[in-house]
């Protein structure tokens, strides 16, 4: 029968890192790249170069694959349907990945759930923006429903006519739909990875906290330190319940706002995104759990059972590198990997500013230390400080 061939869609560092995990698992893995010299395209050789949104190249993709799934959610329905006619299973299928395409989407089925969300209203005019506005203290986040990633498609915004290209855009049809949400008044952010299986099996890791740097992850803490035993339980209730709300099969990313309560009451949590895939904030995983977001999500994409969650140590903080002063990463692996602990992955990306060219992972059991290892060890991959032989 041979092995269980895996195809995915998309070649950025989320596909590099699966492939990681399907090596070990005997999962051959045949990845639709962007690029051959691409992160994934240069670590996997059954990688064709081809669109997401090419109907041809997707079916060509899952030709004798046991199944199909994606490390993003740009891949539209109906080839998502015809992917399906052929026999080939989508996990997450098209009913369940909209929620993470379409924001208002989201918005209306959590609501409907009866799940913990910010206040929130589709605007479609000035008018519409106006009164949401009015009735949300005078100021409110505008968010494109499709398409923004990485604090893209968001503004803050206490005037309606700052968003005014963006509703002329989404008037005439040149630019997406637009939902507007209450400014939470939230005290971090917190999330919570979960996976689910089609059998219905599902496991959680523990909540954790994100850091935020421009709109962009920065640093995640597992678990989430000083988090209050209640404000866990819900988070993670709330993420199981998304999980089966949705029929999610694979891996599922749940990001939440920590929101502040009454005197002597713990903080509750409010639902802010959701991704369909691994993510950023299970990175820590890798090396701080007994199981892998990225073997996770294989094994629930092939209905395999699901792996323990189990913390290997009393704290993990992963820190993202967000671009560089260095031309090669590497030139500064002799330093960074002066700390036997640290955990480096690099993602084989060209150095721009801001851009995500890997990250590095610490464990252990004092957060303090932890936490500055790890942030120590990204300054050096930034080139923040000397790296062997002078290279910045």
């Amino acid at each position: 029968m041979g092995a269980p061939v895996v195809a995915v869609v998309g070649g950025g560092q989320l596909a590099r890192m699966m492939s990681q995990a399907a090596t070990s698992l005997g999962v051959r893995l045949r990845v639709l790249v962007e690029a051959s010299d691409g992160s994934t395209g240069l670590v996997v050789v059954d990688a064709p170069v081809g669109a997401a949104s090419d109907e041809s190249a997707v079916l060509d993709l899952v030709d004798g694959a046991d199944v199909l799934t994606f490390e993003h959610e740009h891949v539209p329905p109906a080839i998502l349907a015809a992917v399906g006619a052929r026999g080939v299973p989508v996990r997450p299928g098209a009913d369940a990945l909209v929620h993470a395409q379409d924001k208002l989407v989201m918005r209306r089925r959590l609501t409907e759930l009866g799940l913990p969300v910010p206040a929130w209203a589709p605007v479609r005019d000035l008018d519409e923006l106006e009164a949401f506005l009015a009735a949300s203290g005078g100021e409110a986040v505008v968010k494109t429903a499709r398409g923004g990633y990485d604090g893209k498609g968001v503004r803050v915004v206490d005037d309606a006519h700052e968003a005014a290209d963006w509703l002329a855009a989404a008037a005439d049809g040149t630019g997406p739909a637009l939902l507007a949400e209450e400014k939470v008044p939230f005290s971090r952010e917190l999330a919570v990875l979960v996976a689910r299986r089609p059998s219905g099996e599902l496991m959680t890791w523990p909540v954790v906290e994100s850091v935020q740097r421009d709109g962009v992850c920065e640093q995640v803490i597992a678990p989430a330190p000083e988090l209050h035993p209640a404000t866990a339980a819900q988070a993670v209730a709330v993420a199981r319940a998304i999980a089966e709300g949705l029929q999610v099969v694979g891996v599922l990313a749940v990001e939440l706002f920590e929101v502040p309560a009454g005197p002597g009451e713990p903080p509750t949590v409010l639902v802010n995104e959701l991704a369909m895939r691994p993510h950023n904030c299970g990175h820590w995983t890798i090396d701080g759990s007994l199981t892998s977001q990225f073997e996770q999500h294989l094994r629930a994409v092939l209905d395999l059972p699901l792996g323990a969650t189990t913390p290997r140590a009393p704290c993990t903080v992963m820190v993202n590198v967000l671009g560089s002063e260095l031309t090669d990463l590497t030139d500064a692996l002799p330093a960074v990997l002066t700390d036997p602990g640290v955990k480096v992955h690099l993602y084989g990306k060209q150095v721009r500013p801001g851009r995500k060219l890997g990250h590095v992972t610490v464990c252990g059991d004092d957060l303090d230390a932890v936490r500055a290892r790890a942030l120590a060890a990204a300054a050096l991959l930034r080139g923040e400080a000397a790296a062997p032989g002078g290279a910045r």
